[in-house]
């Protein structure tokens, strides 16, 4: 199971066509969801959530918490609209792609991959890619 919550006047999403996607990207990498929870805040709410738990004094786009156990994905993954609606006016792309890049990152973290090297951050970036290409596939 999938939630989605809203901690910001972020307007929520449409739910049922992200959950049909998130499946499929988790498919793709042949797991299985168990209960995931997307929250979607602000920059402040994540900061603290960065200062609280991490040590990290920054602020950040995503933070996933992985809870996973025998083969299911479990997690909680946290990402800041502010973040997001920024980085996608410095990259110069739409704010619901550079959602969908967030989105998709945060899963794959739950999937294994890890993004702290120069290779694993180019493989998650084409992981990126692929996966927020399977969200215009007809659903």
């Amino acid at each position: 199971m999938i939630e989605f919550n809203y901690q910001n006047d972020f307007e929520p999403i449409e739910e049922w066509t992200y959950t049909r996607w998130l499946e499929l990207v988790a498919e793709s990498e042949s797991k299985t969801i168990g209960e995931i929870s997307y929250v979607f805040c602000s920059d402040e709410f994540l900061l603290k959530i960065n200062q609280d738990y991490l040590n990290h004094d920054t602020f950040t786009d995503i933070i996933t918490f992985d809870y996973c156990e025998e083969g299911l994905i479990n997690g909680e993954i946290y990402i800041s609209t502010d973040r997001v609606k920024e980085n996608a006016s410095s990259f110069g792309v739409s704010v619901i792609n550079e959602l969908h890049r967030v989105m998709a990152h945060g899963l794959l973290h739950l999937c294994g991959y890890g993004d702290k090297s120069e290779a694993e951050a180019q493989l998650m970036r084409d992981k990126e890619n692929e996966k927020i290409g399977m969200f215009h596939v007809k659903q």
